[in-house]
């Protein structure tokens, strides 16, 4: 992330100065860079250089922000300066194995199922509270509630605890990205870093597949010369 804060800070400066100061673009690179910082300012909160932070959804339109002479997306420009400065980053995705099955996770429904099962468990007691004033007619069945109430309740606050913990650390993550988790829910944050892993992974494929068919056709142009 602070590596794509960097690159826009100095994709919107549109200096030279600026972006060979992040020393992970060269001055060919700056010229490709260059095409792209008209169009890359919007991603930003500013558009000055001095941005501390960008949107979660902004990982997204990397893809959708292409230069105006080529196929090339910010996406593939940022798997392009990566391999070349630092290559460690591009098996990130390696690391969020269990994203994809995270993006099925859905915290209202887990909520709504939360309290069915509290109310059911108060349902229970009530039912049993009731009972134990039918007298000895009822003997069997309080004996048999309290026994399965003995666990349940541990059980089902045990459960209400971790519901909770799983609240507070899925509004922590949008918090850690410097997203209101009102406006930018723990699904969201989940579907948007699952998207950018995908587009990511994709860029970097196509960028090493274009760069075998540039090497191709520089070998075929060299033995050229040789023949002649």
């Amino acid at each position: 992330m602070q590596t794509i804060l960097s690159l826009g800070n100095a994709l919107n400066q549109g200096t030279a100065r600026e972006i060979g100061s992040l020393d992970v673009i060269s001055v060919q690179s700056f010229q490709e860079a260059s095409i792209y910082s008209n169009c890359f300012s919007n991603l930003w909160f500013v558009p000055t250089g001095s941005a501390v932070g960008f949107r979660l959804d902004s990982l997204l339109k990397l893809t959708d922000t292409r230069s105006r002479n080529t196929k090339m997306t910010l996406m593939h420009y940022l798997c392009k300066v990566l391999k070349q400065k630092m290559p460690e980053l591009l098996d990130f995705p390696k690391d969020l194995t269990s994203l994809e099955a995270a993006t099925k996770v859905q915290l209202k429904v887990l909520a709504d199922e939360t309290q069915a099962i509290s109310k059911g468990l108060e349902k229970v007691i009530q039912e049993l509270s009731a009972s134990e004033k039918d007298g000895p007619v009822s003997g069997t069945f309080c004996k048999t509630v309290r026994e399965f109430l003995s666990f349940a309740e541990g059980e089902v606050k045990s459960l209400t605890s971790l519901h909770s913990y799983v609240g507070k650390n899925a509004d922590g993550l949008a918090h850690y990205f410097g997203e209101d988790p009102a406006k930018c829910p723990f699904e969201q944050v989940m579907s948007t870093l699952l998207s950018f892993s995908r587009t990511f992974l994709r860029a970097h494929e196509e960028n090493c597949k274009q760069l075998e068919l540039e090497m191709k056709k520089a070998k075929e142009a060299e033995n050229e010369k040789l023949k002649k």
